[in-house]
């Protein structure tokens, strides 16, 4: 059976990440963007990390610049604006596309595994984001206006209390 574990990204930093690194972990993989309305999420999400990562849980953040030319800049720039703006300590990766032909395997994957509403799979906008368990199995998909702080019950679930 195919989970995330079996796919890999390229970081911000330009390695090659194989997500079976994070085996064991909890994962909150989101699309994001510096220009968006819900870029301020990004200290929710840091949030999170931070308090739920000594227990097994990481946010994966991917830019996308697919939703309204919302994340413009390059790896530098991204990492920049998240070190700057948000101290951003979860990992990032580059810019990928979520939709279409050019749509990076894993994004296609956890579409596949949790559809959106209606059973539309397409992912509607920035800080759409999917939660995974320590097997690399999709659990739950929430929309872009699902605040992280309101995951954490979820996530505390998955880790045990």
């Amino acid at each position: 059976m195919t989970t995330v574990h079996d796919f890999s990204a390229r970081s911000l930093s330009g390695e090659d990440v194989s997500l079976a690194d994070y085996r064991g972990k909890v994962l909150l993989i989101v699309n994001t963007a510096s220009k968006c309305g819900f870029t301020p999420q990004y200290a929710g999400l840091e949030k999170l990390h931070e308090e739920l990562s000594p227990r097994g849980f990481a946010v994966l953040g991917f830019p996308c610049n697919q939703f309204g030319q919302q994340e413009p800049g390059d790896a530098h720039e991204i990492q920049s604006f998240c070190s700057l703006s948000y101290n951003v300590t979860f990992p990032m990766f580059a810019k990928i596309e979520v939709n279409g032909e050019g749509a990076h395997p894993l994004y296609e994957f956890l579409k596949s595994q949790k559809p959106g509403l209606l059973g539309i799979e397409a992912i509607k906008w920035n800080f759409s984001k999917f939660l995974v368990d320590q097997q690399g199995r999709v659990v739950e998909r929430y929309a872009p206006t699902t605040t992280p702080a309101s995951l954490k019950g979820d996530v505390e679930a998955l880790l045990g209390g």
